[in-house]
């Protein structure tokens, strides 16, 4: 939100927004006069994301159902376009990138964050690894639609430049995923991660305890002496933009 920078009176397009709180941080910076339109190719997302700002008293949002490698909106429509943790996962990247440039107006900016490698990622990586050792799983294709599919250095920029867009910045950020005990985790993890939940109803009780018990120890060495976990993370942040 710091590098995109929305003024008043611009709109912004929240892209793959999930429960839409990202995008929320941004209704505020474009009164009087702007308009925040949060999106999601997935209705339910869209409902979550209805139900958040309702929580937090905020109006004046646009949500539409759009899949980001074919977005319905107008060229040069909009003045900025976010995407938090989404664009990995769209499995026609070109595609995406070409519709973020053609529906920004000159000058205007995207803001995407992509997670960085694996290893910097145990909170996301833990179970996938433990069911991988314990051969229950197969190594994911590094190209396919997933979180780390952008991980490599110079991944993002390689999608935006061959649809015109300049990349002004590239910025890793660490972050701490907190949980008040693996318990917890656990319980968000099975929720948030498809391979797991997929995973853990084609296995017997005796295999997830098994994977439950290989992620367990991978992140021992986060856990507090009161049982809460707090895991270093590692997010990186693009900023580009479409010539003036």
């Amino acid at each position: 939100m710091e590098l995109l920078d929305p003024q008043p009176g611009q709109v912004v397009v929240d892209l793959a927004a999930g429960a839409g709180d990202t995008g929320f941080l941004a209704v505020s910076r474009l009164e009087p006069g702007g308009r925040l339109v949060t999106t999601d190719a997935a209705p339910e997302m869209l409902g979550a994301a209805r139900r958040r700002a309702d929580e937090l008293g905020l109006a004046g949002i646009e949500f539409r159902i759009e899949d980001a490698a074919a977005l319905s909106f107008a060229d040069a429509s909009v003045d900025g376009v976010l995407c938090r943790f989404g664009l990995m996962l769209v499995p026609d990247l070109s595609a995406a990138a070409a519709e973020i440039a053609r529906v920004l107006r000159p000058g205007g900016s995207v803001a995407l964050a992509v997670w960085t490698a694996a290893d910097g990622n145990d909170w996301m990586t833990a179970p996938g690894r433990s069911a991988l050792e314990l051969g229950l799983i197969e190594r994911p294709d590094p190209a396919a639609p997933g979180p780390f599919r952008l991980a490599a250095d110079g991944a993002v920029a390689a999608v935006l430049a061959p649809a015109g867009l300049d990349v002004a910045v590239v910025e890793d950020v660490t972050l701490t995923w907190r949980a008040a005990s693996l318990d917890v985790w656990w319980a968000i993890a099975r929720d948030t991660s498809r391979m797991l939940s997929t995973l853990l109803d084609r296995v017997g009780p005796e295999d997830a305890r098994a994977v439950r018990d290989g992620a367990e120890r991978r992140l021992a060495r986060w856990v507090g002496s009161d049982g809460s976990v707090a895991v270093p993370g590692l997010a990186r942040v693009v900023l580009a933009r479409r010539p003036a």
